[in-house]
């Protein structure tokens, strides 16, 4: 059993501290955030993600995981402090590091003896060269400390099973001590362990991100391709991804990426390429491709309903991805906003995001249930691909709506049997 603290409580923080506990460690999640700890303290969770409320709750009653304010007795208590604050994206598209100059002051000034200090939040190559800085000039002197990198790989939605089952490990530390001990942290976890310097562990992330992004404006591209040929993308993509060297996660053409990762990492790396002197064009093309699917959208409900203006319009699914809340650089809100602009009236609903959506969009009716929000409407929008939207009653739904259409920005639907039932029924490269 190890002393963990774990600095941040965002997506990557809690679960990475709610998962280290549930391996048997005393965990210590800070935050400065004082209304999210009192939460948290409260057993209420500022996110949701599956299984992490009864893994939380579950290891508060084990005495495994508690929750402060201090950086100072999450320093004093632990011997391994994980960095896992944000690091928002700057205008120009690098990564604001502030967060972590000022988290790595802190620690240097609490600490009384040697600690393990690691990141955990995805970053800039050489950003553990500036902790290791900051954390000598204030330090006291005669006090031990290693950095180390180790990048998450979590997916929001199967963040547990993601950190608990990972593909692999990546540990980025210079000392055979810093090496070592981390091992030993993630022994109980059967994963390959990717040892190697800190440079690299920091730019596995970004590389990795960014590769994923490039596949889904890959098939988005394809996606447009198959609609001017009159191809089926969801074929094209079931042969390419029964290639081994290319397999088909990733592959699912729609709306594009969201989220705080790929949109975030993309221009990180973008800004990392340029800064060492590369312009990395392919990655801007990604970027452009991504960019175009809110407008391509668009422009295809106006090409099926003719003027948007005065038009009652259903919209299913607001978070980026299904299983989560998260609306950071979510496709909805692009769309949504859009078509408010046009004149048309807007009836959403998400099955995790509503509360979230309620303190961003105006002047939308935000429906109790899909069926609500189906009620009057000259077409219906998919947007998030929630398991829920596939068991819809399409006799109650096309009921509900003024004119039966179904425009699909994730092919969750059969097109002949929504065209057997009376539905108009668009998709995404089909």
């Amino acid at each position: 059993m190890y002393n963990i603290a774990v600095i941040g409580t965002g997506y990557v923080g809690l679960v990475t501290g709610a998962c280290f506990a549930e391996l048997g460690n005393r965990v210590i999640c800070v935050d400065n955030d004082r209304e999210k700890i009192k939460k948290l303290k409260s057993l209420i969770m500022p996110i949701y993600e599956p299984g992490l409320e009864e893994m939380i709750k579950r290891n508060v009653k084990e005495g495994r995981i508690s929750f402060s304010c201090s950086i100072k007795k999450a320093v004093k208590e632990s011997l391994v402090i994980f960095i896992a604050v944000g690091t928002p994206p700057k205008e120009d598209g690098d990564a604001d590091l502030t967060a972590i100059e000022n988290v790595s002051k802190s620690i240097a000034l609490d600490m009384d003896s040697y600690k393990l200090i690691v990141g955990k939040s995805t970053v800039p190559v050489d950003t553990g060269k500036w902790i290791e800085h900051t954390i000598k000039i204030n330090l006291s002197k005669g006090i031990s400390f290693d950095v180390a990198s180790n990048p998450e790989f979590l997916r929001e939605g199967t963040a547990i099973d993601d950190f608990l089952n990972p593909d692999r490990i990546v540990i980025g530390a210079a000392s055979k001590k810093a090496k070592d001990l981390l091992l030993d942290l993630y022994k109980p976890i059967k994963a390959p362990k990717i040892i190697t310097d800190i440079k690299s562990a920091e730019l596995i992330k970004h590389a990795c991100n960014s590769f994923l992004a490039t596949k889904v404006s890959y098939i988005n591209a394809i996606s447009k391709i198959c609609e001017l040929s009159g191809a089926d993308v969801l074929k094209v993509a079931e042969g390419m991804g029964l290639d081994k060297r290319i397999g088909r996660a990733f592959l699912d053409a729609g709306l594009g990426f969201g989220g705080f990762c790929l949109p975030k990492d993309l221009d990180a790396f973008i800004k990392i390429s340029e800064k060492l002197g590369y312009d990395f064009q392919l990655l801007k093309i990604v970027r452009s491709i991504n960019e175009k699917q809110a407008s391509d959208f668009i422009k295809k409900i106006k090409s099926s309903i003719w003027n948007i203006k005065s038009k009652r319009i259903a919209v299913l699914g607001l978070s980026f991805k299904p299983n989560t809340d998260d609306l950071r650089f979510a496709p909805s809100l692009k769309i949504i906003e859009k078509l408010k602009e046009e004149g048309a009236g807007l009836r959403v609903f998400d099955p995790q995001s509503m509360s979230k959506a309620k303190g961003i969009l105006k002047d939308v009716y935000f429906a109790k249930d899909a069926y609500d929000a189906a009620k009057g409407c000259d077409c219906l929008l998919i947007v998030t691909e929630w398991n829920e939207f596939k068991e819809l009653d399409f006799a109650k739904l096309k009921k509900n709506m003024r004119y039966p259409l179904i425009i699909d920005g994730r092919n969750l639907y059969d097109k002949d049997n929504l065209s057997r039932l009376g539905f108009t029924y668009i998709g995404t490269g089909r």
